[in-house]
This record gives structure tokens, sequence and C-alpha cells, in this order.
């Protein structure tokens, strides 16, 4: 196979969404009739040893601790950017300063700062043909896309309410560790930027409208947490002294446990945010309502191949949420996958989001969403810290600078 009909791809980070990610390039040419051939090409992580497992058990033909090598290789076209925030800006500049297409995990950066730099650095670069997109998977779930097409066709009339919530519980237990996720100067944010940049994406996506304004609080319920053994994922456990009367060692916890604010958005509408990992009993609970002039429609991930949707305009006795089952062929993506009826699952919007972005390279289109659409998801998250910090003032959106818009 020429290299002119490959995507050879590069990815820094294995954890839980290098796994996801690597699920999504393992399988997107066995199911997906596309232009490129994707090649993992290699992985790269900070321990030898873990990485070298990783690339063995995930699928990649080589590994690397070394991303700066990575990027400057001549036999990679795309990096695929699975770390903390705190290291997405630096990568992805010298990945699109190298030549290289970006997929970057969400949120963008850290800071404002930052993805207004990755913001503009991949609209210089999209002249020369390198293309870039921002991981927000839940976009290609099926039932998502459906529900935008069902907005955009008019069928619930003029949005008046938005209400989205994004709900966990693995951090209820004050014992567990202080793993990165729960450290600013990693992840920029807590509940916020990890699951309710999420549920800000996709409540603009499906409504076509964007957040100019918004209150806010957030809260941390456990502000110290033990030290994490080696371990720092979602699973973590902390380091256990107390066997030897050693007192088990606690860092400060620098982030929000949750968050809460109300917005409007430029078409009219209004909403209600919610992002918590402490709601005790939900594991990935993330629901999505608009309630319009002629009707309303409801996402719920705990049942993804469904969309619920009511017709205001049906006579009234025949009004009432209607179950739509979400596998037919005719549906988003679903013509690739099963019969009618045979659901899919969460790792298949991640594949969904790899097929996009292959087909946008081949063809020379813009993929979304960009790192322009990411910046103003941070920009809505930088406005919720400032509303919180200032007594949930009401605190409008700083707008997109015109040299990242154009």
């Amino acid at each position: 196979m020429s290299t002119q009909s490959l995507l050879r791809v590069g990815m820094v980070g294995y954890a839980f969404m290098g796994a996801a990610h690597s699920q999504a390039w393992r399988t997107v040419n066995r199911v997906f009739d596309l232009p490129l051939h994707v090649r993992m090409t290699a992985v790269c992580g900070r321990d030898e040893a873990n990485v070298a497992a990783a690339a063995a058990r995930l699928g990649w033909q080589e590994h690397t601790t070394d991303w700066r090598s990575l990027v400057a290789r001549d036999d990679i076209d795309l990096i695929d950017v699975c770390t903390p925030g705190d290291s997405h800006a630096e990568i992805a500049l010298a990945a699109l300063a190298a030549g290289k297409h970006v997929l970057c995990e969400k949120p963008l950066a850290n800071t404002i700062a930052e993805a207004r730099e990755m913001a503009a650095a991949a609209v210089r670069a999209e002249a020369a043909g390198i293309r870039s997109m921002c991981g927000f998977n839940y976009r290609r779930v099926p039932a998502v896309s459906l529900m935008r097409r069902m907005v955009a066709d008019g069928r619930i009339g003029d949005i008046r309410h938005i209400r989205a919530a994004y709900l966990q519980d693995w951090i209820t237990d004050p014992q567990f560790p202080l793993v990165w996720r729960l450290q600013k100067d990693k992840a920029g944010s807590g509940a916020l930027g990890d699951i309710g940049a999420h549920i800000i994406d996709l409540t603009q996506f499906v409504s076509g409208q964007s957040i100019t304004g918004v209150t806010a609080l957030t809260e941390t319920f456990v502000k110290e947490r033990p030290l994490p053994q080696a371990s720092s994922g979602l699973s973590a456990a902390a380091e256990d002294n107390s066997g030897n009367g050693t007192p088990i060692a606690t860092g400060p916890v620098t982030v929000d446990d949750a968050a809460l604010f109300l917005a409007r958005l430029d078409g009219g509408a209004i909403a209600t945010y919610e992002a918590t990992r402490f709601a005790t009993g939900r594991k990935n609970g993330l629901r999505v309502e608009i309630n319009g002039s002629r009707g309303s429609v409801a996402f719920d991930f705990e049942r993804m191949n469904e969309l619920e949707f009511y017709d205001a305009t049906r006579p009234s006795g025949e009004q009432g949420f209607t179950r739509i089952l979400v596998t037919e062929p005719d549906h988003p993506y679903l013509s690739a996958w099963w019969p009618p009826g045979h659901g899919i699952g969460y790792e298949h919007a991640f594949t969904h989001q790899a097929r996009d972005l292959v087909e946008a390279i081949a063809t020379g289109a813009d993929p979304t969403p960009s790192f322009t659409d990411a910046l103003q998801v941070q920009l809505v998250l930088d406005a919720v810290i400032r509303s919180a910090d200032h007594g949930s003032a009401w605190t409008d959106v700083e707008p997109i600078l015109a040299e990242v818009a154009a």
C-alpha cells in the first residue's frame, strides 16, 4: 500500500482516552469504506515498560518515551493527543508547526491564552492543508446526531429551554486518592472542564446556538485527599502506610467537585447546566433535553441508542413522548454497523470520530469541532469560573478574536 493512501498516526498518551482512541483507530477501516487507511505507527508515554506493554495491548507498531521525536518523524501524518490538559498546547502546537494533522482531546487546553494560541495556529495551518479537530466524542453518538438533525429541520420549532446534566460519582469516597484530574495545574478545572465541557459542546452542537453569558457556582466537597500510588486513573488507589504507624500523606484538591450554572444563548434560548462527580449512584449520567415551540427532544446516555421526541403538532389525543430506537441504517453512522435493533456502545462514538476526521483529511474539508469551536467551549468554562469566583455575578462569555475566527 502506497504512503499516499495511508494516514500514519502517532498517539501521545495510552491510558483511558488512549485506549478509547486506539480502539477507534484499530476499527475504523474495518467498518467504514474510507479513502485513507489508518496505520497505527507509534504510541508515546513517559514510562518505557508501561508504554511498551500498552503498544502491544492496543495494537501500535512501535512505542517511544519522547513525544518530540514522535512529532519530528517523517513517517507520521497525524498526532493524536490523549494526555492531561497541561500538555495539550505544547504537543499540539509542535505538531501543527511540523505539518502534522492533530486530534486533541477535550478540553482543548488549561487556559484561555493556550486555547487562543492553539486555535490561531490551527487556522494558519489550514492554509497549508493541515487539519485539526478536538475530541468531543458525544457528538458522534448516532442518537445525538439525529437529535441535531431534527432540531435543525425545525421539528421542535423555536428553542426555548435547554437543560443539561452530566452526573458521576467516582470520587464520592473521601479516601479516593488525589489523582491528576483533581489538580488544577494538570487538569485546569474539575468536573467543570472534565464533564461540563461535554454538555456545553453537546448542547451548542445540537441547538446551533452559542452560550453568551452565565451565572454560576462551584463547590469542592472534599478539600484534602490521600496521595495516589503510581496508578492515577479513574480507579486509582491511595498510598496506605497505616500498617506501620505512619500517617497517610494527603494533598489539597485544587479543582471543583461540582459546577452549576444558568446561561443565555445567542438564539434566545435559556439553559441550565449541572456537572458533578458527587452524584451518588450515577456512573455516567449524561442527559440533555431541549424544549421548543413545536415539541421537545431528549437524550440520555444511559439509554444511548434511544431518543425521546414529543410532537406538539399532533392532535391532543395523540400527543406524548415517543421512544425512537436509533438503530436504523438511515440513522447517522449506523449503515456500517449491525441490523436494526442491535445497539452500539460507548466506544463506537470514537470510531465515528476517527471516521469523520479521516474523511475530512482525505477530502480537504475542515473537520468539526475545530480548535476554534473548542476555544468557544473554553471561553464558556472561563466565564463559569469567573462568575463563581465573584459571587455568581452575571458574566459575559468573551468573544472569539477575529484573527482566530478568520
